[in-house]
């Protein structure tokens, strides 16, 4: 993802989901364990674009992170307690429920319990 400051960006994912920086490659990125065997990779926008490499984008993005189903009301207490704000709450049709809300660049996140996807 593309951010514009890589420590905020870190902070924020830390403090939300507990995710912990792994790897740093400033000034263009760093890398966050998020989960077993995932990673989170943040970028510095237009932090590589006087390089020879493809890491350079912008734009708001969606990203979905599962979470068990009685896991969701404790999250979006936490949220609350934490001045983040909801955006959405959706049941879907297969009896999946989410929460959306933004990072600091606007991204926007959602966290789903299974029943959202037919495969998850």
């Amino acid at each position: 993802m593309y951010v514009e400051d890589l420590a905020r960006s870190a902070r924020f994912y830390e403090n939300v989901f507990g995710f912990r920086v792994i790897s740093n490659f400033p000034p263009r990125g760093c890398a966050l364990e998020a989960g077993a065997r995932q990673v989170l990779l943040l970028f510095l926008k237009d932090g590589s674009r006087s390089t020879s490499t493809p890491h350079c984008g912008d734009g708001e993005l969606h990203l979905a992170f599962a979470i068990r189903r009685e896991e969701l009301a404790a999250w979006e207490r936490w949220l609350d307690a934490n001045g983040i704000a909801i955006e959405e709450k959706r049941a879907w049709e297969l009896g999946g429920q989410s929460l959306y809300f933004r990072d600091p660049d606007r991204h926007l996140l959602e966290l789903a319990t299974p029943g959202v996807w037919s495969i998850y």
